[in-house]
């Protein structure tokens, strides 16, 4: 069930950044529309399509990190006996997992700090530029979470995008 629950929230992230990406892009076309036939640059559009690369990347990032689309040193590990690789592909999501715990709670932080100011071209609080950190980390924890307990049952984590 934590498996169904984690590859529909990975589902969930892949559409937000494919919808994500298709939104950057009718910003920039916005923006070169606006600036060659109306000769009236739309200031949004640029710090619009900024904040959600931002967004899109944090998905992206986050189904990567389930779909162990990550860089890895598989070769060293392939290398130790099975009971060891076994123990470091563990402790590997286990620092995983560190990692985006200290990216959500740094997020959080800037976020938090950042608040009360505003964007100079968006009406929107200049601290949602952190925001993609809060959810990327936590998205991070929860599938480095699935991948150990994949590993202890003796299980593989299917990719999203099967």
């Amino acid at each position: 069930m934590f498996t169904k629950f984690c590859a529909a929230i990975s589902k969930i992230s892949l559409v937000l950044a494919v919808i994500g990406l298709i939104t950057v892009i009718l910003c920039v076309q916005w923006q070169v529309i606006g600036r060659y036939v109306f000769n009236d640059t739309p200031t949004w559009a640029e710090a619009l399509a900024l904040l959600i690369v931002l967004f899109v990347t944090a998905f992206g990032l986050a189904v990567g990190v389930r779909d162990a689309g990550h860089i890895g040193l598989e070769s060293l590990v392939v290398l130790l006996p099975e009971q060891w690789q076994h123990r470091i592909e563990i402790l590997i999501h286990a620092m995983v997992a560190l990692f985006g715990y200290l990216m959500a709670q740094g997020g959080w932080l800037w976020a938090s700090a950042k608040w009360g100011e505003k964007k100079p071209m968006l009406p929107v609080p200049d601290g949602i530029d952190y925001v993609p950190l809060i959810i990327a980390g936590a998205l991070i924890v929860l599938f480095s979470i699935e991948h150990i307990v994949a590993l202890l049952r003796g299980e593989e984590v299917e990719p999203a995008w099967n």
